[in-house]
Protein backbone atom coordinates (compact mmCIF):
# COMPACT_ATOMS: atom_id res chain seq x y z
CA UNK A 1 0.00 0.00 0.00
CA UNK A 2 1.39 3.40 -0.98
CA UNK A 3 -0.44 5.34 1.67
CA UNK A 4 0.24 6.62 5.15
CA UNK A 5 -2.05 5.50 7.97
CA UNK A 6 -3.07 7.79 10.78
CA UNK A 7 -4.96 6.61 13.86
CA UNK A 8 -6.97 9.32 15.60
CA UNK A 9 -10.09 9.89 17.68
CA UNK A 10 -13.28 9.58 15.66
CA UNK A 11 -15.26 12.71 14.91
CA UNK A 12 -18.93 13.00 14.08
CA UNK A 13 -17.95 13.67 10.45
CA UNK A 14 -16.46 10.13 10.36
CA UNK A 15 -19.77 8.48 11.23
CA UNK A 16 -20.86 7.84 7.64
CA UNK A 17 -17.61 5.96 6.87
CA UNK A 18 -17.78 4.07 10.19
CA UNK A 19 -21.35 3.02 9.40
CA UNK A 20 -20.40 1.90 5.89
CA UNK A 21 -17.54 -0.24 7.24
CA UNK A 22 -19.75 -1.77 9.94
CA UNK A 23 -22.62 -2.47 7.56
CA UNK A 24 -20.19 -4.18 5.19
CA UNK A 25 -19.12 -6.45 8.09
CA UNK A 26 -22.75 -7.14 9.02
CA UNK A 27 -23.57 -8.32 5.49
CA UNK A 28 -20.40 -10.30 4.71
CA UNK A 29 -18.77 -11.57 7.94
CA UNK A 30 -19.41 -13.24 11.27
CA UNK A 31 -17.33 -10.55 13.00
CA UNK A 32 -20.62 -9.10 14.30
CA UNK A 33 -23.85 -10.88 15.09
CA UNK A 34 -25.91 -7.95 13.89
CA UNK A 35 -27.80 -9.25 10.87
CA UNK A 36 -29.40 -6.09 9.46
CA UNK A 37 -27.51 -2.98 8.34
CA UNK A 38 -27.57 -0.09 10.80
CA UNK A 39 -29.34 3.16 9.97
CA UNK A 40 -27.69 6.55 10.40
CA UNK A 41 -29.92 7.20 13.42
CA UNK A 42 -28.93 3.92 15.11
CA UNK A 43 -25.25 4.58 14.49
CA UNK A 44 -25.54 8.14 15.78
CA UNK A 45 -27.00 6.78 19.03
CA UNK A 46 -24.13 4.26 19.25
CA UNK A 47 -21.57 7.01 18.53
CA UNK A 48 -23.04 9.26 21.21
CA UNK A 49 -22.93 6.43 23.78
CA UNK A 50 -19.14 6.55 23.51
CA UNK A 51 -16.99 9.41 24.72
CA UNK A 52 -13.82 10.21 26.61
CA UNK A 53 -14.03 7.04 28.76
CA UNK A 54 -15.07 4.76 25.87
CA UNK A 55 -13.41 6.19 22.75
CA UNK A 56 -13.81 5.34 19.10
CA UNK A 57 -10.67 5.54 16.97
CA UNK A 58 -10.44 5.62 13.19
CA UNK A 59 -7.73 4.62 10.74
CA UNK A 60 -7.36 7.27 8.07
CA UNK A 61 -5.45 6.52 4.88
CA UNK A 62 -3.95 9.39 2.95
CA UNK A 63 -4.20 7.78 -0.49
CA UNK A 64 -2.67 9.05 -3.67
CA UNK A 65 -5.34 9.03 -6.37
CA UNK A 66 -4.14 8.78 -9.97
CA UNK A 67 -6.51 10.04 -12.66
CA UNK A 68 -6.02 9.61 -16.39
CA UNK A 69 -7.76 12.34 -18.38
CA UNK A 70 -7.61 14.18 -21.67
CA UNK A 71 -4.96 16.51 -20.29
CA UNK A 72 -2.74 13.67 -19.07
CA UNK A 73 -2.20 12.08 -15.71
CA UNK A 74 -3.09 13.94 -12.53
CA UNK A 75 -2.37 13.06 -8.93
CA UNK A 76 -4.31 14.07 -5.85
CA UNK A 77 -4.37 13.10 -2.22
CA UNK A 78 -7.50 11.98 -0.49
CA UNK A 79 -7.88 11.10 3.18
CA UNK A 80 -10.46 8.45 3.94
CA UNK A 81 -11.53 6.39 6.92
CA UNK A 82 -10.79 2.71 6.25
CA UNK A 83 -11.22 1.20 9.71
CA UNK A 84 -12.25 1.86 13.28
CA UNK A 85 -11.89 0.47 16.78
CA UNK A 86 -13.66 1.18 20.03
CA UNK A 87 -13.82 0.59 23.73
CA UNK A 88 -17.36 -0.14 24.90
CA UNK A 89 -18.87 -0.70 28.31
CA UNK A 90 -18.77 -4.35 29.23
CA UNK A 91 -21.75 -3.85 31.52
CA UNK A 92 -23.81 -0.99 32.89
CA UNK A 93 -23.20 -2.29 36.44
CA UNK A 94 -20.75 -0.04 38.28
CA UNK A 95 -18.55 -2.90 39.49
CA UNK A 96 -17.47 -3.51 35.88
CA UNK A 97 -16.31 0.07 35.23
CA UNK A 98 -12.64 -0.97 34.92
CA UNK A 99 -13.50 -3.50 32.19
CA UNK A 100 -14.15 -2.64 28.55
CA UNK A 101 -14.90 -4.58 25.39
CA UNK A 102 -12.71 -3.95 22.36
CA UNK A 103 -13.93 -4.03 18.77
CA UNK A 104 -12.30 -3.27 15.44
CA UNK A 105 -13.40 -3.37 11.81
CA UNK A 106 -11.48 -2.71 8.59
CA UNK A 107 -12.90 -2.00 5.15
CA UNK A 108 -12.66 -5.18 3.06
CA UNK A 109 -10.18 -3.88 0.47
CA UNK A 110 -7.80 -2.73 3.23
CA UNK A 111 -7.72 -5.96 5.24
CA UNK A 112 -4.44 -7.83 5.53
CA UNK A 113 -2.39 -4.62 5.39
CA UNK A 114 -1.73 -4.11 9.11
CA UNK A 115 -4.52 -1.61 9.71
CA UNK A 116 -6.38 -3.87 12.15
CA UNK A 117 -3.12 -4.37 14.07
CA UNK A 118 -2.56 -0.60 14.30
CA UNK A 119 -6.15 -0.04 15.46
CA UNK A 120 -5.88 -2.80 18.09
CA UNK A 121 -2.57 -1.46 19.41
CA UNK A 122 -3.97 2.07 19.61
CA UNK A 123 -7.17 1.06 21.41
CA UNK A 124 -5.19 -1.01 23.95
CA UNK A 125 -2.95 2.00 24.55
CA UNK A 126 -6.04 4.17 25.06
CA UNK A 127 -7.39 1.63 27.56
CA UNK A 128 -4.12 1.78 29.50
CA UNK A 129 -4.15 5.58 29.46
CA UNK A 130 -7.74 5.57 30.73
CA UNK A 131 -6.89 3.21 33.61
CA UNK A 132 -8.80 0.10 32.52
CA UNK A 133 -7.81 -3.14 34.25
CA UNK A 134 -9.37 -5.75 31.93
CA UNK A 135 -10.18 -5.87 28.23
CA UNK A 136 -12.62 -8.31 26.67
CA UNK A 137 -12.96 -9.37 23.03
CA UNK A 138 -15.71 -11.57 21.63
CA UNK A 139 -14.57 -13.50 18.55
CA UNK A 140 -16.99 -15.59 16.54
CA UNK A 141 -16.19 -19.03 15.24
CA UNK A 142 -14.55 -18.77 11.84
CA UNK A 143 -12.90 -15.39 12.50
CA UNK A 144 -9.41 -16.89 12.59
CA UNK A 145 -7.64 -13.64 11.64
CA UNK A 146 -9.31 -11.81 14.53
CA UNK A 147 -8.55 -14.66 16.94
CA UNK A 148 -4.89 -14.64 15.89
CA UNK A 149 -4.61 -10.84 16.09
CA UNK A 150 -6.09 -10.74 19.59
CA UNK A 151 -3.78 -13.56 20.72
CA UNK A 152 -0.77 -11.66 19.34
CA UNK A 153 -1.68 -8.79 21.71
CA UNK A 154 -1.88 -11.09 24.74
CA UNK A 155 -5.61 -11.82 24.78
CA UNK A 156 -6.37 -15.38 25.89
CA UNK A 157 -9.50 -17.44 25.37
CA UNK A 158 -11.18 -17.74 28.76
CA UNK A 159 -14.29 -19.50 27.52
CA UNK A 160 -16.38 -20.48 24.55
CA UNK A 161 -20.10 -19.97 24.33
CA UNK A 162 -21.45 -22.82 22.20
CA UNK A 163 -23.85 -22.11 19.32
CA UNK A 164 -25.07 -18.79 20.74
CA UNK A 165 -25.52 -16.98 17.45
CA UNK A 166 -27.10 -17.80 14.11
CA UNK A 167 -25.72 -16.11 11.04
CA UNK A 168 -25.67 -17.16 7.40
CA UNK A 169 -27.88 -20.18 8.35
CA UNK A 170 -25.27 -21.53 10.77
CA UNK A 171 -25.15 -21.74 14.56
CA UNK A 172 -21.84 -20.27 15.69
CA UNK A 173 -19.70 -20.40 18.82
CA UNK A 174 -18.24 -17.24 20.34
CA UNK A 175 -14.85 -17.21 22.05
CA UNK A 176 -14.54 -14.84 25.00
CA UNK A 177 -11.01 -13.46 25.15
CA UNK A 178 -9.47 -11.43 27.95
CA UNK A 179 -6.38 -9.29 28.46
CA UNK A 180 -5.27 -8.04 31.83
CA UNK A 181 -3.62 -4.61 31.63
CA UNK A 182 -2.08 -4.39 35.10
Amino acid sequence: MNASIQIRRAELSDLSAITEIYNEAILTTTATFDTEPKSKAEQLQWFQSHGERHPILVAVVDDVVVAHGDSGISFSRGAKVVGWSSLSKWSDRRAYESTAETSFYVKVEYRGQGIGRKLKAAIIEEARRLGFHTLIARVAEGSEASLHLNESFGFVVVGTLKEVGRKFDRLLDVHIMQKMLD
